[in-house]
């Protein structure tokens, strides 16, 4: 299974968890955190995440590059999780 996240939508903490939950289909007691984010993550069967857009998170830093560690952190500890990336889109 593959699913394709936006960076755009993960740089502002208040809409980045409700567009991860929706967009990975995490389960309902998700916390909306970034702990609750890597349990889940990493808890995960096989799934590829294709990130669009990481450079501009990783260059804007904040909350985004956060998300986007965290991210990085679960597919170390998850071989069954893989992260891509691609061009954001306009």
């Amino acid at each position: 299974m593959t699913c394709v996240l936006n960076g755009k939508y993960l740089a502002d903490k208040t809409a980045a968890h409700p567009y991860l939950a929706r967009m990975l289909d995490l389960p309902d007691y998700y916390g909306g955190n970034l702990d609750a984010l890597f349990d889940c993550l990493t808890e995960m069967g096989p799934r590829v995440i294709l990130l669009l857009g990481a450079d501009a998170l990783e260059a804007g830093g904040g909350y985004g590059a956060r998300v986007l560690d965290t991210i990085r952190d679960a597919v170390r500890d998850n071989p069954y999780l893989r992260l891509e990336y691609g061009e954001a889109r306009p």
